[in-house]
């Protein structure tokens, strides 16, 4: 297997990218057909699309799956864990693809994509990639098991992407309806969700979704990874606490 998942790891990222790119020049092409000054805005357009949790979770997970590919061929003679660099940002790729998948499969899945998007970018971005991801924490090799304190890494962009979009949405007319404000997602929208008090249940629950699936992918991490001494010296500590 460590001979061929890296070769895995690569044609996943150039198919995201693919999908990204196909979903770019759609976005970007309806832009340029439209007939209203708020739908026709460019540089808006372009901006909420890089504002949506699945095009960016897609872009960091393309990314470290190249980084993580190349280190493997780099390094495929040895049998050495991946740096600990490494399997932080793969715990984060890896959270934030499994959670697209389970929040769009559970909430988006029956919302209209003609003219926006197509079946196999849409299920690409939204399936695929986060399947892949899944069964790279379960099969990968040379996986190095992470400190329980990594969760806290990988909860730290889903918390400044929600505060960005909230703080956002107000600032934007939206280029489907015209509509004083542009929300990437409608759980996220309080004039679909009848308040605040809504969206802020739908956050608390993905929220609770990113921590959830962070912890499991740390766990089946160290269940196993390659334990470094630096896991060795935390369990240590925390055994001490606990004593």
């Amino acid at each position: 297997m460590n001979k061929w998942w890296p070769y895995a790891r690569l044609a996943a990222a150039v198919l995201g990218l693919a999908a990204i790119i196909r979903q770019f020049s759609l976005a970007v092409g309806n832009a340029i057909a439209a007939d209203t000054p708020w739908a026709s805005h460019v540089p808006t357009v372009v901006a909420n699309f890089f504002s949506y949790f699945t095009i960016l979770s897609n872009l960091i997970a393309a990314v470290v799956l190249i980084v993580s590919a190349i280190w493997m061929l780099r390094t495929r003679h040895d049998a050495t864990p991946e740096p600990a660099w490494l399997a932080t940002l793969l715990l984060c790729a890896s959270t934030y693809m499994i959670v697209t998948g389970i929040v769009y499969n559970l909430l988006l899945r029956n919302i209209a994509i003609a003219g926006i998007s197509d079946v196999w970018t849409n299920e690409t971005l939204h399936v695929i990639i986060p399947l892949f991801l899944l069964a790279d924490v379960l099969f990968a090799p040379r996986r190095r098991a992470l400190p329980w304190s990594t969760m806290l890494t990988a909860a730290a962009f889903p918390i400044v992407w929600a505060v960005y979009t909230l703080i956002r949405a107000n600032f934007i007319i939206g280029p489907a309806h015209g509509n004083h404000w542009w929300y990437p997602y409608p759980f996220l929208d309080p004039n679909i969700q009848g308040g605040y008090a809504g969206v802020i249940g739908y956050i608390i629950g993905i929220a609770a979704a990113i921590i959830g699936v962070a912890a499991l992918v740390i766990w089946m991490g160290r269940r196993r990874g390659i334990r470094s001494s630096a896991i060795v010296e935390e369990d240590d500590s925390l055994g001490a606490v606990a004593g």
